[in-house]
């Protein structure tokens, strides 16, 4: 009887070690497997060598000071605009994948309707430093060191402070108001409410199931990147802070989801009474950045496009340099950036009432 009791001990010792060296390496096995899908989506962005929308040599009328200011250990490179202008001052967070010469079209905007401008480039993007861009919070930490610069620069601290972002900055922009900044709007354009939500979603499209069940892993993952500042939501920062926010997304955004991840999805969890909010449905002006751009500037690039896919196709996918460097030469970048006047003149209008509050 003795005999039968211990095989049964050491049966169910041998089971629990074996389900417990299972999980381990199934941990083992689904912590890297999210790292390594994690880390594949923040690389480090250089500035592209050729590019169809405005870029710095275009702004020959529109005179800038280039800055540095450092973000934890790296280096980020700013432009401010507009240095005549006192309306106040606009702040530019850009999206993943880009820097601040994409967002050249916005900065013109605010520049020609009387707002100083200060756009940066995120870690790891363009010409700042940074081995990768890091992650879904790491826009949040660059804000928050921008700001601390304009905090600290006598010609803008003492002007009223507007933030603009989109995308990867359109969740920073709403994020930073969980803090003690003086800041008067914030319009966020196609934004996330959390890095986390954002992670899960993405990684359900991409894996599938095991996006899914890695939910555990995608949690720990960001959280050993960004400490706490991985659980700081958009959303906590709007109610808590009462800013005039406006929330601006596209229904048919697919890298971040219209009733998904997005700032938007949450609009009844928002209590601030300051909140306003635009959803673009409009066909063709209802994407991730189509919702920005006027319908002749997308109507004008998918000619030029197919203008160059033929060009691609007439030399088997592989257009020599100086043919490319002629056709992008060629192209209107005025046209191709240019933006949705009634958006934009939403966003400015909104950023105007603020000063008289």
């Amino acid at each position: 009887m003795a005999e039968r009791s211990s095989r049964k001990t050491k049966t169910w010792v041998i089971v629990i070690i074996a389900l417990l060296g299972f999980v381990a390496l199934f941990s083992a096995v689904s912590l890297f497997l999210v790292k390594t899908l994690y880390d594949s989506n923040f690389p480090q962005y250089d500035r592209p060598q050729f590019s169809g929308f405005l870029t710095f040599d275009d702004m020959t009328n529109y005179p800038y000071t280039t800055v540095q200011f450092e973000s934890g250990m790296n280096k980020l490179t700013g432009y401010i605009f507009g240095e005549q202008n006192d309306k106040g001052l606009v702040v530019i967070s850009h999206g993943s994948g880009s820097g601040a010469e994409r967002y050249l079209a916005e900065i013109v905007y605010f520049v020609d309707h009387g707002w100083r401008v200060f756009a940066y480039d995120n870690t790891g993007s363009y010409t700042s430093e940074g081995a990768s861009t890091v992650g879904l919070s790491q826009s949040l930490l660059d804000l928050r060191a921008a700001l601390n610069y304009v905090k600290n620069n006598e010609s803008l601290r003492s002007l009223p402070l507007m933030l603009y972002g989109h995308s990867w900055g359109g969740y920073a922009v709403t994020a930073i108001l969980n803090e003690n900044h003086e800041i008067s709007a914030v319009a966020s354009i196609a934004g996330y409410n959390t890095p986390l939500g954002l992670f899960y979603e993405q990684g359900k499209s991409q894996a599938g199931f095991f996006g899914t069940i890695a939910y555990p892993y995608e949690w720990l993952y960001q959280r050993l990147l960004f400490g706490n500042d991985a659980g700081i939501a958009a959303v906590d920062g709007i109610n808590s802070s009462g800013t005039p926010v406006m929330i601006i997304h596209g229904t048919a955004d697919d890298l971040i989801l219209y009733n998904g991840a997005s700032i938007m999805a949450q609009k009844d969890a928002i209590t601030n009474p300051n909140g306003v909010y635009v959803t673009r449905s409009e066909a063709g002006q209802d994407g991730h950045s189509s919702l920005l751009r006027s319908r002749e500037a997308l109507e004008y690039s998918a000619a030029k496009n197919q203008e160059c896919k033929a060009i691609s196709d007439s030399f088997g996918g592989n257009i020599p340099q100086d043919v490319r460097a002629a056709w992008y030469a060629g192209l209107d970048k005025w046209k191709t950036s240019e933006l949705d006047s009634g958006l934009m003149d939403q966003i400015g209008s909104f950023f105007e009432s603020s000063l008289l509050q």
